[in-house]
């Protein structure tokens, strides 16, 4: 007995061992400054990470820990969010601004530090101020930790596609002009893939993105949509495409010939180069909400090339694209991903719920001040809210702060379960209903209890404009039940969730004038917000924050803040 006993505590000594010399730290230098590129005809000052559009990939595995030393060299503040990671217990690195942290003055530093728990797939980290995250963003690609494999074939190589906006203009100024004008920021000039728009822009023949393959190998594209207002088609002409995780969550295969893809999210896809030898355009273009809707969109179509090696780049073929209001094509992409039940970091959808919440997201309007000339409907500003709240920052201490120190008057706990009033959410007669229309602005917060179990509807609704609305959450992936069009029915609808092999993600697009389901776990202590990801969206007050009350032992508490955490 006591040698078997023996033999167990060394095979847990060397477990341990084994799984301690896996982990690493990796380490990085973030420079965020101003950096001058030329991008269709003329030269552009934008904020940029280490001189590159986009800033550099970060790569790390399962279990490591990433150091991250952020130096701000640029003439704004700023601060980084790591789109996707879980946070735990380092929740003060979350990163979006006046929720978790005060930003990082012009001048000033900070270093972001966490763990990599749980987690490996495709995520991406980005700015969390106004609209900088148009040019301060990169990949973050999560491996498995050594001696674990993929759960599908093993490619012959792996592949960032980014896929971005791009402004001829100062992307600030942008900002500011829509704040005055009370409609937000004129659209994009061009998309981009990897930073560059493609020969179907001026001057741009020679910014043109390539991807060089070899017939017969299998290549992992990591796609990522770091577009600040817009949903894309992305196509390679004649391929296919296999999903195999979306939002750092494995999938279940699903074969397609069109990725269609929300800002925030991102589609792991394995493509075989298994067409004659050539060269074959890749292309994303935008999906957009059918009329009516007062919110114009960039019509323009980015393109790179696939080319066979001993291929050369003349005339490549053109995929056909969908068309811009294609709902039909993007919700059957949206709806067949399922979750791989059983792969690795696999969690079952738990059954029990605590706390059920039904949320209404859309648009409304913002009294236009006085003295002021608003370009809204009816000369007024626009807004957006959830549940009739429209979110309004903090500016004297972050919600983080504030909750851990217990100070006062920085936020409300009264976010609702329920809208305060029921309407015919999505039916477009009430898209200019007057008594509808104006939420208040308020920081208002929902209170979760530690370890509690919540499902959300996500229901749209027609006010000033039928969208979709791609609603990020911070700290947690949620598994979406279901999703549908037109008003959500309990009795009917729940007939339908999948609570078998959801599909996992962070950021849902909530179908253009319908609803989707997503229930998550609390079990992370800490303030988290959610919000949409349109980002002309945010400053208009689409967002709420969660605050995840402590749980029974010390490692399921809030830390206390780092010593550098920057200070308002």
């Amino acid at each position: 007995m006591a040698r078997s006993m023996l033999l167990l505590a060394c095979a847990l000594v060397v477990l341990a061992s084994s799984t301690f010399a896996s982990a690493a730290v990796v380490e990085h230098s973030f420079q965020v400054k101003n950096l001058t590129i030329g991008r269709l005809c003329r030269q552009q000052t934008i904020t940029a990470v280490n001189g590159s559009l986009p800033g550099p990939t970060i790569r790390v595995q399962e279990g490591d820990t990433l150091i991250v030393h952020v130096s701000n060299e640029s003439p704004y503040n700023i601060t980084i969010h790591w789109h996707g990671i879980f946070q735990i217990r380092s929740i003060w690195a979350d990163g979006p601004n006046m929720i978790t942290q005060c930003p990082i003055r012009p001048g000033n530093s900070y270093t972001y530090k966490f763990r990599i728990i749980n987690q490996e797939g495709t995520l991406w980290w980005h700015a969390h101020i106004s609209m900088l995250r148009a040019t301060v963003h990169g990949a973050f690609i999560i491996r498995p930790k050594s001696g674990h494999k993929y759960p599908f074939p093993k490619p012959d190589k792996e592949v960032p596609i980014v896929l971005g906006e791009w402004w001829n203009d100062d992307i600030m100024d942008v900002a500011n002009r829509g704040e005055i004008t009370g409609v937000g920021p004129r659209i994009s000039d061009a998309f981009t893939i990897n930073g560059m728009p493609g020969d179907l822009y001026p001057c741009s023949e020679n910014q043109t993105y390539k991807l060089k393959v070899e017939k017969g190998k299998t290549y992992l594209l990591r796609i990522i949509n770091a577009a600040l207002n817009n949903q894309l088609f992305f196509k390679i002409a004649n391929h296919k495409f296999t999903v195999v995780a979306v939002d750092a969550g494995y999938t279940d295969p699903y074969v397609t010939d069109v990725v269609v893809i929300a800002p925030g999210q991102t589609t792991d896809v394995l493509l075989k180069a298994d067409q004659p030898v050539g060269s074959y355009y890749m292309a994303a273009r935008a999906y957009a909400a059918p009329p009516p809707t007062i919110v114009a969109f960039d019509n323009t179509t980015t393109r790179g090339i696939v080319v066979y090696d001993g291929a050369s780049t003349a005339n490549p073929i053109m995929p056909a694209l969908p068309a811009y209001n294609d709902t039909p094509t993007a919700y059957t992409f949206y709806s067949n991903i399922t979750g791989l039940s059983g792969g690795p970091q696999w969690v079952p959808c738990p059954r029990r719920v605590d706390e059920r919440m039904f949320v209404t997201v859309g648009l409304g309007l913002e009294q236009c001040p006085a003295n002021a000339t608003c370009q809204g409907p009816f000369s007024q500003r626009l807004s957006a809210s959830m549940n009739n709240h429209s979110f309004q920052a903090p500016t004297s201490l972050s919600i983080l702060q504030a909750y851990f120190f217990n100070v006062g008057g920085v936020y409300e706990p009264n976010f609702p379960n329920q809208p305060p009033v029921e309407f015919d959410y999505t039916n477009t007669n009430v898209s200019n209903d007057m008594s509808l229309l104006f939420p208040p602005k308020t920081t208002s917060v929902k209170m979760l209890k530690f370890n509690s179990t919540v499902e959300m509807v996500l229901q749209n609704t027609a006010l000033i404009a039928v969208e979709s609305h791609p609603m990020h959450l911070h700290g947690y992936d949620f598994y979406v039940l279901a999703q549908g069009f037109g008003n959500y029915n309990a009795s009917r609808d729940s007939k339908n969730f999948n609570l078998v092999n959801p599909q996992r993600r962070n950021t849902i697009a909530v179908p253009i004038g319908g609803w989707a389901v997503i229930r998550f776990r609390a079990n992370n202590p800490g303030v988290w917000f959610m919000h949409c990801h349109f980002d002309v969206h945010l400053p208009w007050g689409l967002a709420t924050t969660f605050i995840v009350e402590n749980g029974p032992t010390p490692s399921t508490m809030l830390p206390p803040p780092p010593a550098d955490l920057p200070q308002c």
